[in-house]
Order: structure tokens, then C-alpha cells, then sequence
């Protein structure tokens, strides 16, 4: 099946003889994109529902409570490896169908399970669709734009992402009901948000899911696969619908002058570990543990409990997430109109640095025992530098990075190591806390971000305006 749409219209881009049908490919990156939607939403309402379902299942010791908010990575790293195991096989387009159908069931059977068991098996079964999504949305998305393009239609992935997250915040703020600040445990145990609200915040996402469902029936197989697995005259047709006959026949010629040196038949994983592939390899499972060991993601797990400790009562901890959503998607869009103007490495470097700083003074915020708007500030000032670098960014350099043949292998690499840092985060922020309290953990997030400034600039390159293959020959050749 083939997404529908009007005849093409060609957009002629100054400077280019090339010419494009800017709303077929705006409109299938969409589609793709959706499952980061789903991805942010799904990974972000646990945020909000926590002080509701905790109670209901009467966690009562941090261990229990890392684990309520960490046991969906296990999942997200086994979907993260179903890709890669199946990518290359099956395709593109067959798996997001797959990671669709996950989000669905697993979101009404999260939201209505009884049992502390149940919980951690469905949340699981949505992590396996979050992982999957996570490397499969950005990938295809590369796959079918424009090189002059793909940074800011890849970074869309990203936007769908904060959309998501910013859906999950509002949704919980909205079917929570006000509970009073000096509630105890028995009554917020037994209030309707711990009952049923928490429910509805995972149900929610169903309906989403569907429409994605739907929309990956519709949309075409990547066009670099179909070339890999035998089917030129497919990819041709769709490449020429993205841009002409000329650039049709252009990228396929591209993309098969890249295969031709090597076996394009089934790809094992130790292809990766040839001198040539190591190293790139390498920059991409660096930069995904980067993005999780910078330690956002701790912010928005563990937000009520960062802003409880500034000070703030349930109803206005779940409004001051709601910000952070807000703060997310406005820096979100600076990424998009800017990471195919300033470059990849411009934007991570800014950010690093930024993130580095803003974690140094939520950090002696709490060494000082400082509450109110003096501790918000620096924590949407972290997700800011984070929204328009080590977030969007990070997807772009992983879906281009590495070579047609092995993109699907090497993704999901570095997605499981993403997943597999985010887990170890997720996991031991209670812990550290505990140990170091908030100020020296912040502290060594801050350190982390500084020594990944390091890296980028000596190790990651700049890609911007350039074709996949384009960048396979500099970096592999």
C-alpha cells in the first residue's frame, strides 16, 4: 500500500536543479515520526501517574519504586534489539506496523492490570514498542529525505517525541483531581486518582497508537532497503515521487555504488566489529549513552520528587511538569529550523555546555537548601539546552552515521546501549540520591556533560548537507 496524496507538486529549492514533492515527503516523515510521539507519551505519563499508582501497589522503599519506573527499559532494549535482529530482514515499514500494535495493547493492559505483577509485564510490553520506535522512526525518516533536508526531518522525530511528552504531562494534569498538599498515604490511597486516574493516564495513549497504526499500513518500505534487498525499480518509483526521475535514478545508482563492495545479504552483528565499522560504530553508542547520562531523563521520571523537594505541593508539582513540556517543544523547534543551518556539531557542543553549567547550580540549590523559582529555573534551563542538542540531535547523527548496508545492525547498537544507560540512570537516581544526596548527583551528571563536550569535538563529525552515501564514503572509504 502507498500513502495517498495529490499529484505531486514540485518544489523547486534554490541553488538545485533537484526538484521535490515537499507534501509526500513531509506527509510519510509524519507518519514515522509518530511513533516518536508515542514513544514520548508512553515513556513520560509514568511521570505523572507515580503518585497515584505507588500508593495503589504500596510501594514503600526505593527499590521498589526504581524498579515501578525503570522495568519498561528491559523492554525498550529488547525491542531495540528485535530491530536490529529484524530490520534488515523484514523491513522498515513491517516493523513500525508491529511497534503500533504493541503501543495499543499494551497501553489498555498497563492502565487496567490489578496487580503489581501485571504493571511491570505490560509496562515491559510497552518498553518493547518504545524500543522499537526509537530506532525505527529515525531511521526510515533518513532514509527517505533529501540530504538538505534530513537533519530538520529527522529532528521532526524528536518534535513528535516533546509532543508526546507534553501530551502525557497534560493529559495527567488534566484527569488528575486536586489533592490537598498535606495529604496522607491512606487518603490519596484511596482517592480516585489512585483508583482510576492513574488508569486512564496510560489507557489515553490507544487512540494515538491506532491512528499510527493506520498511517504505517499506508506509507512506503524505505527505498535504501528495497535497493539492499533486490527491488531497485520499487525504490526507483518512490524516489522519484520524493523527487523526480533524475534524482530517482540518481540515489538508486548512489545507493547500489555503496553496496557493491560488500555481501548485502543477511548481516550479522560482528560485521560491526571490523576496524573500519568499530569506529563509527563507537560514536554512535557513545553519543546515545551521552543523551541519557547527561540526566534529563531523571528530571522527568523523578519530577515530583525534584519539585516536592522544592518546595511545591501534588497540584502544583503536576502544573510545573506541564512547563517543563512546554519549555521542551519551544527548543525543540530551534533544533528544527536550525541544526541543518548551524550543523550537528554546533548545536551539541552549545549544548553539552549549557547542560553542564545548569546542572552545576541545581546542584548547589540543594547544597544550599534552596526552594521555590530559584531551583526551577536552572532545571528548565537544562531542558532547554538538552531540547535543541542532545535530544533531537543525537537521532540525526545515528540515522545517518552509519552505511546502507549495516544501518539497520549498527542503529540498533546504539539504541540498545541508549536504552541500556537509560536504564542504569533510571534505576540508580534513588539510589545516588540517597548515597551522595541531589547536589552531588547533579554534580556528576555535570561532569558527564562535560566530558562528552570533549568527545564531540575531537570525535563526531559534521554531516549537514550531505547524502547518505556521501558520508559513508568519508567516514568507511
Amino acid at each position: 500500500m502507498s500513502m495517498p496524496s495529490s499529484p505531486p507538486q514540485p518544489v523547486a529549492f534554490a541553488g538545485s536543479t533537484d526538484h521535490y514533492n515537499l507534501r509526500y515527503i513531509w506527509l510519510i516523515s509524519l507518519v514515522a515520526a509518530m511513533g516518536g510521539l508515542l514513544f514520548g507519551y508512553d515513556w513520560v505519563v509514568i511521570g505523572g501517574a507515580k503518585p497515584f499508582f505507588e500508593p495503589f501497589f504500596r510501594l514503600d522503599n526505593e527499590a521498589a519504586r526504581g524498579w515501578a519506573n525503570s522495568c519498561a527499559l528491559l523492554g525498550c532494549l529488547a525491542g531495540a534489539l528485535f530491530v536490529g535482529a529484524l530490520s534488515d530482514l523484514a523491513g522498515r515499514k513491517r516493523l513500525l506496523i508491529v511497534s503500533a500494535l504493541l503501543f495499543a495493547v499494551s497501553s489498555v493492559l498497563t492502565g487496567w492490570t490489578s496487580t503489581f505483577q501485571g504493571f511491570v509485564i505490560w509496562r515491559m510490553l510497552g518498553g518493547v514498542a518504545i524500543g522499537m520506535a526509537s530506532g525505527l522512526s529515525p531511521m526510515y525518516i533518513a532514509e527517505v529525505a533529501p540530504a538538505h533536508l534530513r537533519g530538520r526531518l529527522v529532528a521532526i522525530n524528536q518534535l513528535t517525541i516533546v509532543i508526546g511528552v507534553l501530551a502525557a504531562q497534560v493529559v495527567n494534569w488534566l484527569i488528575a483531581r486536586p489533592v490537598p498538599d498535606n495529604a496522607t498515604a491512606d487518603f490519596i490511597r484511596e482517592s480516585w486518582n489512585a483508583q482510576y486516574g492513574w488508569r486512564w493516564m496510560f489507557t489515553a495513549v490507544t487512540v494515538p497508537s491506532l491512528l499510527f497504526l493506520v498511517g504505517s499500513l499506508l506509507i512506503p518500505e524505505s527505498p535504501r532497503w528495497l535497493v539492499k534487498n533486490g527491488r531497485a525499480d520499487r525504490a526507483r518509483d518512490i524516489l522519484t515521487r520524493i523527487g523526480g526521475a533524475a534524482y530517482g535514478a540518481k540515489e538508486v545508482q548512489d545507493i547500489q555504488d555503496t553496496l557493491a563492495n560488500g555481501d548485502i545479504g543477511r548481516v550479522r552483528f560482528t560485521d560491526l566489529l571490523t576496524p573500519r565499522m568499530l569506529k563509527i560504530l563507537w560514536v554512535g553508542v557513545v553519543l546515545a549513552v551521552l543523551q541519557q547520562w547527561s540526566g534529563i531523563n531523571v528530571i522527568f521520571n523523578y519530577a515530583e520528587e525534584i519539585f516536592r523537594a522544592a518546595g511545591y505541593g501534588v497540584s502544583s508539582i503536576l502544573f510545573n511538569i506541564v512547563i517543563t513540556g512546554v519549555v521542551m517543544l519551544l527548543f525543540t523547534l530551534i533544533a528544527i529550523q536550525t541544526v541543518d543551518r548551524f550543523g550537528r556539531r554546533a548545536l551539541m557542543l552549545i549544548g553539552c555546555a549549557g547542560i553542564a553549567l545548569f546542572h552545576t547550580l541545581i546542584g548547589l540549590c540543594y547544597l544550599l537548601h534552596l526552594k521555590g523559582l530559584i531551583v526551577v529555573v536552572p532545571v528548565m534551563a537544562t531542558i532547554a539546552c538538552y531540547s535543541f542538542s542532545l535530544a533531537p540531535v543525537t537521532w540525526v547523527l545515528i540515522s545517518e552515521i552509519f552505511p546502507n548496508r549495516i544501518r539497520g545492525a549498527a542503529v540498533a547498537v546504539s539504541v540498545s546501549a541508549l536504552w541500556i544507560a537509560c536504564f542504569i540512570l533510571t534505576y540508580t537516581f534513588p539510589l545516588l540520591n540517597h548515597a551522595l544526596g541531589p547536589a552531588m548527583t547533579f554534580w556528576l551528571y555535570a561532569a558527564i556533560c562535560a566530558a562528552g563536550f570533549v568527545f564531540i569535538f575531537m570525535r563526531v563529525p559534521e554531516t549537514k548537507g550531505k547524502t547518505l552515501e556521501e558520508i559513508e564514503r568519508e567516514l568507511v572509504d
